[in-house]
Order: structure tokens, then sequence, then C-alpha cells
């Protein structure tokens, strides 16, 4: 499956901003799909995975309460909304797609990588 991540950008703290990663080339509801990123000289952090039908999502600790991950299964599309973003949160984010039968926020289950996109968060 390929994947294609867009929407990042610059924002002050605060505010927010919506990625979206468009798949092809595989039938998208087979896979569970996870939102990772990585900030310079830090390792790759999960952001939110979320089921096959989107009935269930993980969040990591970080970012409860603040982003939603959501998916459009007849779009092809998953989703990341980002709600009053920290300088903390700049970092590249990607997408990723898992064949695996656990819905987990490890990147080790995940098959599948887009190419990322650029968040910037200003103070």
């Amino acid at each position: 499956v390929q994947l294609q991540a867009s929407g990042g950008g610059l924002v002050q703290a605060g505010g927010s901003l919506r990625l979206s990663c468009a798949a092809s080339g595989r039938t998208f509801s087979n896979y569970k799909m996870g939102w990772f990123r990585q900030a310079p000289g830090k390792e790759r952090e999960a952001v939110a995975v979320i089921s096959r039908s989107g009935a269930t999502t993980l969040n990591a600790d970080s970012v409860k309460g603040r982003f939603t991950i959501s998916r459009d299964n007849a779009k092809n599309t998953v989703y990341l909304q980002m709600n009053n973003l920290r300088p903390e949160d700049t970092a590249v984010y990607y997408c990723a797609a898992s064949a695996s039968g656990v819905l987990s926020l490890s990147s080790s289950n995940m098959n599948y990588w887009g190419k990322g996109t650029q968040v910037t968060v200003s103070s």
C-alpha cells in the first residue's frame, strides 16, 4: 500500500492543524492505520492508531485530549486533527499501515510507511 501524508505546516502554539494521509494500492479498510512522529535528534514515537473500522483508537499520553485520529474508508484516508499545539509537537509526522491483528502503538507492527510531513509549532 502506498501512503501520502499532507497538511503539515507552521503554526503558533495553541493553534490547530489537520493532517491527511491518502492510501492507494490495496484495500484500505483491511489495514489498521497510525500516525507517528520524529523530532530532530529524537527517536520516532507513536502518536495515535486506529482500527480497521475506526471504532477503536489508541493515543499516546503526550497527545491525549489534544489530538484525534479518524479515518474515512470510502475515501481511503486517515486524518490526524491536532489542537492546542505545543512547541514540543514539532516533528516530521508519518502515517503508517498495519496488517497485524493487534492494535498497538508499537511501530514494529507497521508494515507500510509514507513520507513524512513537517509540523512546526512556534512559541
